[in-house]
């Protein structure tokens, strides 16, 4: 069975660095970037099983980002997930038709069975 493919959108390194050590550990190919300059283009190249998307993304942010990728029909088909503390992400994640969301700070166990739940 071929390693599922998670690409993870945050402007924080250290959680970058950390989403790549947890995926990793648990069998994933993790691919991380700190920007979404070109989204669609990348998204496409990568071809992930399941995008993890953060709202503060520069340059384009993670709303624009999602709306972008669920309106495109070459990767409208990916699973989305919108990753964010903001207290209104279960809002902004209906709004742009992502998949669902991850609420941070987030447990690790409930972080990988979202994961799980859409792979």
């Amino acid at each position: 069975m071929k390693e599922k493919k998670i690409l993870v959108y945050d402007d924080d390194l250290e959680i970058l660095l950390l989403c790549k050590v947890i995926l990793e550990k648990n069998g994933y190919t993790a691919i991380t970037k700190n920007r979404a300059d070109d989204v669609v283009q990348e998204v496409i190249e990568v071809s992930p099983d399941i995008i993890l998307m953060d709202l503060w993304i520069p340059e384009i942010g993670g709303e624009k980002a999602a709306q972008l990728l669920k309106t495109t029909e070459s990767t409208k088909h990916i699973p989305l997930l919108l990753f964010s503390a903001n207290a209104d992400i279960d809002i902004i994640a209906e709004n742009v038709g992502a998949s669902s969301y991850i609420a941070k700070p987030f447990s690790i166990k409930d972080f990988l069975e979202k994961i799980q739940s859409f792979l």
